[in-house]
């Protein structure tokens, strides 16, 4: 498994450093004035962020260094288009751009060959889609993106059937000018998204700086959906105590993220 492969092109995963914020964001700055050797070190006090979002596609037939490569070109875009000045947290940045990374490569390596005329076809009608939609504020049908483009609605549709990918919860599939419906918006299942996903490596490192008692407390509370009441009784004080740890809980996080 990926998470007992201890070398990853060349890489010991189990020796790769972790950087404070404060040591991001002065390597950062260091990095906007051409510092060379602080973006190498920016670059790996970040592969374990590369490391924790490839394990989610590992088991797709891809090796795993063919996947950190992926994500570090991810990781090194996120790096160059970052903007210290907007305050975000980088890991909230760069996550979505090494997901958009790894996805590329693995939709660009299909093992489904698709012959070079039904892939230009299936280009052209996407244009003509995204014109449509555009220019009328609602996708046209298949006949009349046939009609465009002059070739027979059986033609267009296979050549849709034939580039289609796994469907993305992020793929939108309506569009009405000014707000899109995406799959995830359709679907009861709310729990895999990439963006929550994302969220909750937040979430996740901000209840590290918590202490032990405020942890147990949000974690009983945000992600077991226990009641203030139910945690007092389980942990063994009352509910106002439970109350007031729990605030000091949400303070900190909100300290850490401004």
């Amino acid at each position: 498994m990926l998470n007992n492969k201890v070398e990853i092109c060349g890489v010991n995963t189990a020796k790769l450093p972790l950087l404070s914020k404060k040591e991001k964001e002065e390597l950062f700055i260091k990095i906007k004035e051409g510092d060379k050797e602080a973006r190498q070190t920016f670059i790996n006090g970040n592969l374990r962020l590369v490391l924790s979002i490839i394990q989610r596609f590992y088991g797709r037939g891809e090796s795993a260094d063919d996947l950190f490569q992926v994500g570090c070109v991810g990781l090194i875009k996120a790096i160059d288009n970052f903007d210290l000045s907007q305050n975000v947290q980088f890991s909230t940045y760069a996550v979505p751009m090494i997901i958009g990374e790894v996805k590329r490569y693995l939709r660009d390596n299909n093992s489904i060959r698709v012959s070079r005329s039904v892939r230009d076809l299936a280009y052209k009608a996407i244009q003509v889609r995204e014109r449509y939609t555009k220019e009328h504020g609602k996708e046209p049908t298949i006949e009349e993106i046939a009609k465009e483009l002059e070739v027979p609605i059986e033609e267009v549709a296979i050549s849709f059937d034939a580039i289609q990918d796994p469907i993305s919860l992020q793929e939108p599939v309506y569009n009405d000018g000014s707000e899109s419906i995406y799959v995830m918006d359709q679907v009861k299942d709310r729990k895999n998204t990439d963006e929550l996903w994302a969220e909750n490596m937040t979430i996740a490192g901000a209840l590290e700086k918590l202490n032990e008692k405020e942890k147990m407390i949000v974690k009983k509370r945000f992600f077991d959906g226990r009641t203030q009441m139910e945690v007092a009784e389980e942990i063994g004080i009352s509910q106002a105590q439970v109350s007031r740890l729990e605030k000091n809980a949400m303070q900190h996080i909100k300290r850490l993220y401004k």
